[in-house]
């Protein structure tokens, strides 16, 4: 630190300011009147008066000393994502070591590091104006970027922190220097895309608007290119476009769930880099408007369950019937008076019936309402790819009884029929009327439609019949009434008394079919002894039944976050591969070893570096993943440019340089303190910062000055005014 003196004079009154006016006022006037009299020393007087006037005033001389403060030139260093191309990031590291020793005396050098935690691409500005408030403004010099160009937050003006005052209120803008990490301009192509549908109806098609851009110089709109499309290793679609302008892509929509689409363009020649040519997306594939048929054969408690639980899902389109007449009966009233709309029979089983997703049986007992041929539809319905649930009570059991047409070719489960001689106070010997708590058996505790479902009984409880002094908390509420079935095949999720099947799911051909041998499902909407999940229950049993992937009980799934691939195979089976087939987006395959981490479920992970789509497969299933750009803006232009930081550094009258492209071999401008702005330097102002350390004051009329110079000049007034 260097101590400079400065001299300046100050003022110490011994009166206070309105008295030495009040003199000064009177001694003017005093003066005036002499002169105007022709009065002899008037002016000797009035001189003596200043003096003393003056004395009073306090002149002194002041003398400070102060303490240069050391200037602070900011150097902020990319390395950011972007700067992870080639050699950038070690070319500003090498550059800012460089800096550090070409500093010269009086200025010091601050350096900060911008690592890329933002996800909205880089932003040099920001970091600059955090960095520099801890900088006292009088003590900043100036700041040098030292990056690829890539900034997202350019000022359209000088930033607020090179544009400060001096002292004196004057305007000073600081210089901005700027260092880029190449020998120059470049060139890139990238894909955007413009817009893209979250969700698309299957088997129609998602319109995809994309744009190919080409940067830097030499480049021009119009130029041909071709985009790819690739979708859960289907064959790839190529559309011709033109850079510049926008395209729409249409590619359809074959199955439900989630879709990953990989996109790409076709590269430039000498462009810096391919990783912003790609770009993928993940559109989920709904059904347009499930179809559900609910026949009700009589009036019953589930009924409003069922219309409250399917009419809340805006997605599925109702169509319920309750048979309130069947046509064999005849009670004599004319057809006139009856209010009852005819079951559209032949609508609903023949015409329309392959229009419908789901078909929901529930308590329907046939009594010759559909005839055979309807019945054989309803199979072939389900043999083709539909869904059927059938709730099914004592009327199961009867002559009249589904299980014993057409339709029970395709039911996973048999109960014994009631003799035709069984007396209404019998009961029948495939209905039991017990109390009992509805349990999931193993597969069921697999199976993803009962896995998990809330307020599940434990593992080892018991499913017989139960005494009122057995209502546990933690169990599902109680039944009165089920079916003990001779016969089941398929998947038994949920047992009932002595632990026979109570829900029954089955594939048939390409169509499924669910059986519940119980009507009383409704009490668990009624919260009978604290009831149970049965809106959950049946809205699983339903979209199986409808194919909702989520819901498949042997499935595949793939997921890449943080650099991982997480892969989850799901079996109801209990056994799972002990490994996997994993393709990366280069071709290359690799064997990832997967374990079981619960019932049902084994997984494995391992670390991935390519960006793009990759595939799994066990064998039987496949499921695709990609990594998440946690930055795209980051990667939407990669090239080295001066179009972002050169407009701001021309403002404030810095330099913008190109340093080279090798670490070991740079051309760094020298530093200059002081100088004025140069083309081939990196200038900064010597803005003499100082702080004061110590002040010292000297009157400047001494008391024995002032008397004799007062006696003198009165003195000679006194002789001017004796003589005549």
């Amino acid at each position: 630190m260097i101590d400079s003196f400065t001299h300046t004079i100050a003022f110490a009154p011994l009166l206070p300011q309105w008295a030495l006016l009040t003199l000064a006022v009177l001694l003017i006037l005093t003066l005036l009147f002499g002169l105007f009299t022709r009065m002899r020393g008037a002016l000797l007087r009035a001189l003596a008066g200043a003096a003393v006037l003056l004395w009073l005033a306090g002149p002194q001389s002041l003398k400070e000393t102060h303490r240069e403060l050391p200037e602070t030139a900011l150097i902020v260093v990319d390395q950011t994502a972007s700067m992870q191309l080639g050699n950038r990031a070690a070319i500003a590291r090498a550059a800012a070591r460089v800096l550090g020793e070409k500093t010269p005396q009086g200025l010091s050098l601050r350096i900060v590091t911008i690592r890329g935690e933002q996800t909205h691409g880089t932003r040099l500005f920001d970091a600059f104006a955090q960095a520099a408030a801890d900088i006292p403004p009088e003590q900043l010099a100036g700041a040098v970027f030292i990056t690829d160009g890539q900034t997202r937050d350019a000022p359209p003006d000088v930033p607020e922190r090179l544009s400060l005052h001096d002292e004196h209120g004057h305007p000073v803008t600081l210089p901005l220097h700027v260092l880029l990490t190449g020998r120059g301009e470049e060139t890139d192509r990238r894909l955007r895309v413009l817009q893209a549908p979250p969700y698309a109806i299957v088997g129609k098609s998602a319109v995809i608007r994309v744009q190919v851009d080409d940067l830097g110089p030499g480049t021009q709109t119009g130029t041909p290119a071709s985009v790819t499309l690739t979708t859960d290793g289907n064959p790839a679609l190529t559309v011709p476009v033109k850079t510049g302008e926008p395209q729409d892509i249409s590619l359809p929509v074959v199955h439900p769930g989630e879709t990953l689409v990989g996109l790409s363009v076709s590269s430039l020649a000498g462009e810096v880099s391919t990783r912003n040519n790609q770009d993928i997306l993940t559109i989920t594939g709904v059904r347009d408007r499930l179809r559900v048929l609910l026949v009700s054969g009589t009036p019953n408690q589930g009924e409003r369950v069922w219309r409250r639980l399917l009419k809340a899902d805006p997605s599925v389109d109702l169509v319920h019937f309750t048979i309130l007449r069947p046509p064999e009966k005849d009670d004599g009233t004319p057809l006139s008076d009856l209010a009852l709309i005819a079951f559209p029979v032949e609508e609903l089983f023949q015409n329309k019936i392959n229009q419908f997703d789901l078909i929901i049986l529930d308590g329907f007992e046939n009594r010759h309402i559909l005839p055979p041929i309807y019945l054989r539809n309803i199979a072939r319905f389900v043999r083709k790819g539909g869904g059927l649930f059938l709730i099914a009570g004592p009327e199961f059991t009867g002559p009249n009884s589904l299980q014993d047409t057409a339709v029970g070719d395709i039911l996973p489960a048999h109960v014994p029929s009631s003799p035709p001689d069984l007396s209404p106070l019998e009961a029948a010997p495939g209905v039991i009327l017990n109390r009992f708590r509805p349990q999931l058996t193993e597969e069921g505790r697999r199976h993803p439609v009962t896995a998990e479902l809330p307020g599940a009984p434990g593992s080892h409880a018991s499913a017989s019949s139960l005494s009122a002094a057995s209502d546990i908390a933690g169990e599902w509420g109680p039944w009165y009434r089920a079916l003990r079935p001779d016969d089941a095949h398929g998947q038994v999720l949920m047992s009932g008394p002595d632990a026979s099947p109570l829900l029954v799911l089955d594939h048939v051909d390409n169509g499924r079919v669910a059986l519940l041998l119980s009507d009383q499902i409704w009490l668990w909407s009624r919260g009978e002894f604290g009831g149970g999940p049965q809106a959950e229950l049946l809205r699983r049993i339903s979209h199986w039944l409808m194919k909702e992937p989520d819901l498949e009980e042997e499935r595949l799934e793939a997921h890449i976050a943080d650099g991982s691939l997480t892969v989850t195979r799901h079996s109801v089976a209990g056994t799972a591969p002990s490994g996997v087939t994993v393709t990366a987006p280069d071709g290359s395959t690799s064997t990832l070893a997967i374990r079981e981490t619960s019932s049902g479920i084994a997984s494995g992970r391992m670390p991935v570096t390519q960006t793009g789509i990759w595939t799994v497969d066990d064998g039987a299933h496949r499921a695709f993943a990609a990594p998440v750009s946690a930055d795209p803006e980051e990667f939407s232009d990669l090239r080295l440019t001066a179009d972002f930081v050169g407009p701001v550094v021309k403002r404030t009258s810095g330099t913008l340089a190109w340093i080279g492209d090798n670490p070991a071999m740079l051309t760094i401008p020298p530093i200059r303190l002081g100088a004025s702005p140069h083309a081939n330097a990196l200038t900064f102002p010597q803005r003499h910062a100082h702080v004061l350390t110590g002040t010292s004051t000297t009157p400047l009329l001494p008391v024995w000055l002032v008397l004799g110079v007062t006696a003198l000049l009165l003195g000679a007034g006194w002789y001017r005014e004796g003589r005549r």
